[in-house]
């Protein structure tokens, strides 16, 4: 790893509760998931009798002793930044395993992200029980509604405290993730028993140390439809040359997954992997050589990838700090138009960007039970009095992760992997490098 961090989870104080819940197996707290399962790096720990090069993450789950009293306890939660499936089934299992499991019913929905938390923004929040719930799971987007931007965390605390909460579920990606982290530095800065949980948020799925993220699989199944419906397109006309822009900003899996789980694609592009356009090797010069062999071909496209054909010297940041892309899709479209254009080659080219429509659908199934059991997880953290972490899934087993996890960056393909080892078989492409 790049940088070190302390895999620790932070606690509020000692759990002297007994939890209500009956008939489970509770984690003890000296339960660990190995990071790297390879047996010869453990073995040699073990027989070295040193084992502080080996990584551990804290298993998830419910334990016997809990540090909120139930009975007095006031839930909070909020969703920020993009829409991704599977929003409303977390906040739905939130609520039920808060009610159900151990008997807090008072627990407040904050609207619009961060900003519904400030009382100074006058945006009232929803009271949140089992009939309020109980549809939300059958609607994409999210029901609390979401936002991106930064805040004043000191208001947020006095809102927080305003408002009674004493544990908050925050629900979205990085930038996300920094701003509970800030607001649990000011929580803590005062000495407060507030819990500061996070149910990891990213379509991308690149968060780091997270195998993988709620909402990936629906977004894949979703992007192997475009793709389907893209190539019969190419297939339909001369020539015809279809692009399809899925998300991806900085990591490029939904596009490699898809493309494998439809078999279609010929090219795949992603931020990971650098590609030209120009020269013997390039892109266009690739793209004519297919279409004197085959009558279509067929781009997939991460909205992260190629961004080197742009004009970079006066970069843009959205609300979130991320920075602002240009449309690599369009871009695409229109240098593969020009380039056929002058070669006096006819093609008919079909360009489909899904992405708004792939965030705000219902999660299919895996992603739905998926959610029901971060939920569940991050409540058993913060009743137990863990604050400042992510829930996640490493090695087929639910863990505890810091929140400083985001300081690491974000996951990404490595060209080296079995996953664009299998792309690259799957498409057939060539190096698009001179």
């Amino acid at each position: 790893m790049e940088k070190s961090i302390d895999f620790n989870i932070k606690r509020l104080g000692k759990p002297i509760y007994f939890s209500p819940m009956k008939n489970v197996n509770f984690i003890d707290d000296s339960e660990k998931i190995f990071y790297d399962v390879d047996y010869s790096k453990i073995k040699n720990a073990v027989l070295s009798n040193n084992d502080s090069d080996l990584i551990v993450f804290e298993k998830a789950g419910p334990r016997e002793n809990i540090f909120f009293d139930p009975k007095k306890t006031t839930a909070g939660i909020v969703t920020c930044g993009g829409l991704c499936p599977g929003l409303n089934n977390v906040i739905r299992s939130l609520v039920l395993q808060l009610i159900y499991q151990y008997g807090i019913n008072k627990i407040i929905g904050f609207r619009y992200g961060y900003r519904g938390i400030d009382i100074d923004n006058k945006i009232n929040p929803i009271f949140l029980d089992v009939s309020e719930v109980a549809d939300i799971h059958n609607l994409g987007g999210s029901y609390l509604g979401s936002s991106r931007g930064a805040t004043d965390n000191k208001r947020l605390v006095d809102s927080l405290l305003y408002y009674g909460i004493d544990i908050l579920f925050t629900i979205g990606g990085d930038g996300t993730i920094r701003g509970a982290m800030a607001i649990e530095e000011e929580v803590s800065r005062r000495n407060l028993p507030i819990s500061v949980i996070n149910i990891p948020k990213t379509i991308d799925n690149d968060i780091p140390f997270i195998s993988k993220s709620f909402g990936f699989q629906t977004a894949v199944a979703a992007a192997q439809e475009a793709i389907r419906c893209a190539h019969n397109e190419a297939k339909g006309a001369p020539n015809g040359i279809g692009i399809v822009k899925l998300m991806g900003r900085d990591s490029g899996f939904i596009a490699a997954q898809a493309a494998l789980a439809q078999k279609d694609a010929n090219y795949v592009l992603v931020p990971e992997i650098d590609f030209n356009l120009a020269g013997h090797n390039g892109l266009l010069a690739s793209l004519e050589r297919r279409l004197t062999v085959a009558d279509h071909a067929l781009i997939v496209v991460a909205e992260g990838s190629g961004q080197k054909f742009f004009d970079n010297s006066q970069t843009r940041y959205d609300k979130s700090g991320n920075k602002k892309l240009e449309d690599i899709g369009l871009f695409l479209k229109n240098k593969i138009s020009k380039h056929f254009e002058e070669k006096g080659i006819e093609v008919n080219i079909k360009y489909i960007d899904p992405s708004y429509m792939i965030r705000s659908v219902v999660a299919n199934a895996e992603d739905a039970v998926y959610c029901g059991f971060l939920a569940e997880h991050a409540v058993h953290a913060a009743m137990s009095g863990r604050t400042r972490l992510v829930i996640g899934k490493w090695n087929d087993t639910f863990i505890n992760l810091p929140m400083d996890i985001v300081s690491l960056g974000r996951k990404k393909i490595d060209p080296k992997s079995s996953l664009w080892q299998s792309v690259l078989l799957s498409t057939g492409q060539p190096s698009l490098i001179d």
